[in-house]
């Protein structure tokens, strides 16, 4: 009898530990969850905090991951000023283009020596904005040596405005 009673007590302790495992299984695994009450009070708390957002003024609150998400849709694109661009491309056309991209704004050059003068420069602009204003065009011009001065890269950027302003007047027929 005492084996008898071994084997039932064996039984009982693996029914006992195979549903201890099963209970902590369901409340870990996100099914029916006996502390929480399951899928359906979950959606419910969740569309209450978005209601309560809602109220206060809040769409959504912004966290740590949304700096890795791209929460812009795919067919966003940077607007160019097009009399920028047309001028940035007419104003340094003596420098071999290496890269175009009209959709983002960037131009980038090979070295290439202007007209008339004896050091060779290259060149990277930016066109980030619509307006036909400074704010929209960042220029960086480099000489062989190293950054080309500031004096230099003010008068390219003052070249490009104003050949950007006088293509706006050519195409209204001012």
């Amino acid at each position: 009898m005492s084996l008898l009673g071994v084997t039932n007590a064996r039984g009982v302790s693996r029914v006992g530990a195979g549903l201890a495992l099963a209970l902590l299984l369901a409340g870990c695994g996100g099914g029916f969850n006996f502390f929480q009450g399951g899928e359906r009070s979950r959606e419910a708390a969740a569309e209450i905090h978005a209601q309560e957002r809602v109220a206060r003024g809040q769409q959504r609150q912004s966290t740590i991951w949304d700096l890795f998400t791209n929460v812009d849709p795919p067919s966003t694109t940077v607007e160019v000023n097009r009399y920028i661009w047309r001028a940035a491309l007419e104003v340094l056309d003596f420098l071999p283009v290496q890269s175009v991209d009209p959709f983002s704004g960037v131009l980038v050059t090979g070295f290439g020596t202007p007209p008339g003068g004896g050091r060779a420069y290259r060149a990277a602009v930016l066109v980030n904005d619509p307006a036909l204003d400074a704010r929209s065009l960042n220029v960086a011009i480099m000489t062989q040596g190293g950054p080309a001065s500031r004096e230099t890269i003010r008068a390219v950027e003052d070249a490009i405005l104003t050949r950007a302003r006088q293509l706006r007047i050519q195409d209204r027929g001012l």
